[in-house]
């Protein structure tokens, strides 16, 4: 899952990047609210943390712009503004959620799992397709019910295709949601993790539809 990472302060940037990246997330970041607006509107994301006191463009009318424009982003906001007032604002402006700092980064990704989740329509944590079985918080998958150990790349890649499984995805969608920004992949390294998914899961579960892109399958 791609995430835009919004915050202003490089301490807390870093160490959120780096416990998201941890988590299984392709993480974006950026350090003011102009540069998040633009980088809304060239990439698609799962969803977005975004702090409130931002340079250029403040967090809180970053996200009101966004709902005004009907931007059905999922939205975290991290702030350290933690008057009931405050929290009420964010909600009001169209927040999807509300973690204050100092915060712990294990809740901040159990509460964007959360929201990417309901976001999809899915209430458990486990998704299931034919044999395969995805815990995306333990981030395990089993195949009849077995283990199958796979890299965090392709743990992602999985991820991305049982989000609707069925629908057929670009490789360029593929890609634009496995990679983040500072990432230069090969020209094949995306069919080389669909091969290794398709050698440890079975071709006939993510099958190629030429010409078009590739589909996860019951």
């Amino acid at each position: 899952m791609r995430v835009l990472l919004v915050e202003d302060d490089p301490m807390v940037g870093d160490a959120s990047r780096l416990g998201l990246l941890a988590a299984g997330f392709t993480v974006d970041w950026v350090r003011d609210g102009r540069a998040a607006e633009l980088a809304i509107e060239a990439n698609e994301y799962s969803a977005a943390v975004l702090d409130l006191g931002l340079p250029k463009i403040d967090g809180m009318s970053l996200l009101s712009h966004l709902r005004q424009q009907d931007n059905r982003l999922p939205v975290i906001v991290v702030t350290a503004r933690d008057a009931v007032s405050d929290r009420v604002a964010g909600l009001n402006a169209g927040a999807d959620d509300y973690l204050t700092k100092p915060f712990d980064l294990d809740e901040l990704v159990a509460r964007l799992r959360a929201l990417i989740r309901r976001n999809s329509g899915r209430t458990q944590r486990v998704i299931t397709c034919g044999a395969i079985a995805f815990d995306t918080e333990a981030r395990t998958v089993k195949l009849d019910g077995e283990p199958v150990t796979l890299s965090a790349r392709e743990l992602s890649l999985l991820e991305i295709l049982l989000e609707k499984p069925g629908a057929v995805l670009s490789r360029e969608k593929l890609e634009e949601k496995l990679f983040g920004w500072g990432e230069e992949p090969s020209s094949n390294a995306l069919e080389v993790h669909l091969h290794n998914l398709r050698r440890k899961l079975g071709a006939d579960r993510i099958r190629n539809v030429r010409g078009v892109g590739y589909k996860v399958v019951a």
